[in-house]
């Protein structure tokens, strides 16, 4: 364990972030989950820019990579375009 001040700090607020960025990322995972699970166009579309906001904000805090970011978007907007 840290034996200086600022190191046990550095580990409280390192603790913070990891667990602020796993919620950020499981509310996210399952927003694309219930994107995906959508038949409706009409409700996927409503609910596509929403989700595509979140991933965007994943990738703005580095919680996702950038490439990830836009493979994910990329793949949404195709299945929910391919609703019929």
């Amino acid at each position: 364990m840290a034996n200086h001040k600022a190191t046990k700090k550095d580990v409280r607020q390192s603790r913070k972030r990891n667990e602020r960025n796993r919620y950020y990322g499981k509310t996210t995972r399952n927003a694309i989950r219930d994107l995906k699970k959508l038949t409706d166009k009409a409700a996927a579309s409503d609910n596509l820019p929403e989700v595509i906001s979140m991933i965007d904000k994943l990738a703005k805090r580095n919680i996702i990579h950038k490439n990830k970011a836009a493979n994910l978007k990329s793949k949404l907007s195709v299945r929910v375009n391919a609703l019929a």
